[in-house]
């Protein structure tokens, strides 16, 4: 995954806190807990305390913030005119939530269908997007249809819903982390002027670092997933999150102001599996697209022919690297109706160490 910062001035490379990025990065928190192996108790509590018209609403809209994380949580990198600023308080995100354009919207709402189409850009084309969402589930066909045939009401259910978390648990929450965000994204800004962009870069994360062959300049960071885009004309924003690990998100969308999502702080993971059972996975995962599916399985479950149009695979090569994923016990099966689904077992997958974990949920 790279950003593009050839020429770009000094004062155009950004730290900044954002509360509804961070909102989103808790609510996924809430809704995949064994992502975040540190975060258990407060996950649990926060999920007993929620009203059910609450918890119902959440459950609803939750693959906006489980199967990928979407823009929408990253408004002030998509308003096309703006200063690609963050608010200074939840209201204020909202607010550039509703300045985003419509076609915009759309996209990053959508993107927990249209991902494999994600760094193409363009219109959404409706057929499709219902399509994929059909394969994800009714729930999410029933979003989907509402989406496209009302954005304008989804958009504002959708500030609603981000209101509500905020009066039900994020004020407080919020109220917790960011003095040290700020404290982080302070620290950030004054290390990248006093030692320069190769040391903030590695300050952020190991994964990230800076690329200067060819005559260019590129943040390069280390995801099992390829991406590019440029901060010509728009700067690039990194974001520190305090309930981000293990994940490192970059926001490339086309036409978007870059921005890198960095986790603060790491907690200790379980110890490995047996000598044995982990040789045989190991094994499994030598093989690097079996790595590239198990990001996408770690986020959610995919039919066989979602796979094949993922990877630009065959269903019966998809079919051999999940049978070779099952053998070793890293991937689960369940069926809803006439769709067979397979997911990453996330907690075998801990077993293995923090480095995998990590890497594939990056």
């Amino acid at each position: 995954m790279s950003i593009d910062i050839t020429g770009l001035p000094p004062e155009r490379i950004v730290f900044d806190i954002s509360p509804l990025a961070e909102l989103g990065v808790a609510l996924h928190a809430l809704s995949e807990p064994g992502h975040h192996p540190g975060l258990h108790g407060w996950a649990t509590a926060t999920a007993a305390a929620l009203k059910p018209d609450l918890a119902d609403r959440l459950h609803e809209a939750n693959f906006l913030w489980t199967t990928t994380f979407s823009d929408v949580h990253m408004p002030f990198a998509g308003v096309r005119g703006g200063d690609g600023r963050t608010g200074a308080t939840l209201a204020e995100e909202l607010d550039l939530l509703d300045a985003l354009d419509e076609d915009r919207f759309l996209t990053a709402a959508l993107e927990f269908t249209c991902s494999a189409h994600y760094a193409a850009g363009g219109p959404v084309r409706p057929d499709r997007a219902l399509e994929l969402a059909a394969s994800r589930g009714p729930r999410q066909l029933e979003f989907t249809r509402r989406l496209l045939a009302d954005p304008a009401g989804v958009r504002a259910w959708l500030r609603r819903l981000f209101e509500d978390c905020d009066q039900a648990f994020f004020a407080d929450t919020w109220r917790r982390v960011q003095p040290g965000l700020a404290a982080d994204a302070r620290h950030k800004t004054e290390l990248l002027r006093r030692k320069g962009l190769p040391e903030v870069l590695h300050a952020v994360s190991p994964a990230v670092s800076l690329d200067e062959t060819g005559g260019g300049r590129r943040v390069v960071v280390d995801k099992l997933t390829d991406g590019r885009t440029t901060a010509a004309g728009t700067g690039v924003t990194f974001v520190p999150s305090s309930f981000g690990w293990p994940h490192l998100w970059v926001l490339h969308a086309p036409g978007w102001r870059p921005v890198v999502h960095y986790p603060v702080g790491a907690p200790d993971l379980p110890g490995p599996a047996s000598v044995e059972l982990l040789h045989l996975r190991m094994e499994a995962l030598a093989h690097p697209l079996r790595m590239r599916m198990c990001r996408a399985l770690a986020r959610a479950a995919y039919t066989n022919s979602e796979l094949a149009d993922l990877y630009g695979l065959t269903p019966p090569e998809v079919s051999r690297h999940l049978a070779v994923l099952k053998k070793a016990q890293l991937v689960t099966v369940r069926r809803r109706g006439r769709y067979v689904l397979h997911q990453l077992d996330v907690a075998a997958v801990a077993r293995i160490g923090s480095d995998f974990l990590e890497t594939v949920l990056r």
